[in-house]
């Protein structure tokens, strides 16, 4: 089995990779703790389904 690269360069690469995916989580959470949170898309779609399907409710259903 040939291969182009190195097994130890694979094994750091991996490393880098969870080492740099740990930092973002960290930043996140730095974030969410001072209040910079952002509402995540599917629970904006969700709500706007919710209040338009009440709202088609209420007109099929009173009338």
């Amino acid at each position: 089995m040939n291969t182009s690269e190195p097994s130890g360069e694979r094994g750091a690469e991996k490393l880098n990779w969870i080492d740099r995916r740990r930092e973002k989580i960290r930043a996140e959470i730095e974030r969410n703790r001072r209040g910079e949170y952002k509402v995540p898309t599917w629970v904006l779609a969700a709500a706007l389904i919710l209040i338009v399907g009440a709202w088609l409710a209420l007109i099929f259903l009173a009338g």
